[in-house]
C-alpha cells in the first residue's frame, strides 16, 4: 500500500465504501466472544464468556438499589457478580449460578480480578463506564465494610 493511500485510509479519504449491514446480517452474525483466562490460583483456566447487550444492562441493573433520588450504587460483591454471570464451561452454560456469587466472593481477589478484568472487556464494560457507575455511587464503600 503506498503511502498515500495510507493517509487517505486513515482519513476516511478510502475509496473502500463501508459494508453496511441488514437486519439479516446482525441477526445471524455469532458475535459473543469468549477467551480461555489463565487462573493459577485455582490451578488452570477457565472460559470467559462477554455478556450480550440485555445481560449487561441486567447486570450493571442488579448494582443500583432504590429509584430516583435514592438510588444508591452498590458494589458489593461486583466483582463475583460479573465472574459468574461471565464464567462458562465447554457448552456455554454458566459455572456459578446466582445463589453461587457469595460463596465465588469469597475466592482469591487476584484471581477474581483477572477474570473480572476480561469480563468486564468481553462484555463491552470499559473503564469510563466503570468510573461513571462509581461516580454516582456517591461513597464507593459500604457503612459496614470496615474500609475507610
Amino acid at each position: 500500500m503506498k503511502f498515500s493511500d495510507k493517509v487517505k485510509a486513515v482519513l476516511g479519504l478510502s475509496e473502500e465504501k463501508p459494508v453496511v449491514l441488514g437486519k439479516n446480517d446482525i441477526q445471524k452474525n455469532d458475535d459473543i466472544q469468549i477467551e480461555v483466562v489463565k487462573v493459577p490460583e485455582w490451578g488452570g483456566s477457565v472460559l470467559v464468556m462477554g455478556l450480550g447487550g440485555l445481560e449487561r444492562d441486567k447486570y450493571t441493573k442488579s448494582l443500583v438499589k432504590g429509584k430516583g433520588k435514592k438510588a444508591q450504587v452498590n458494589l458489593e460483591n461486583m466483582t463475583a457478580k460479573l465472574c459468574a454471570l461471565c464464567m462458562v464451561d465447554e457448552n456455554g452454560k454458566r459455572l456459578f449460578n446466582n445463589m453461587e456469587i457469595g460463596e465465588l466472593g469469597q475466592k482469591s481477589a487476584a484471581a477474581l480480578s483477572r477474570v473480572f478484568k476480561v469480563a468486564s472487556r468481553l462484555s463491552g464494560l470499559d473503564e469510563e463506564e466503570q468510573d461513571e457507575i462509581l461516580k454516582n455511587s456517591g461513597d464507593s464503600q459500604s457503612e459496614d465494610s470496615g474500609l475507610s
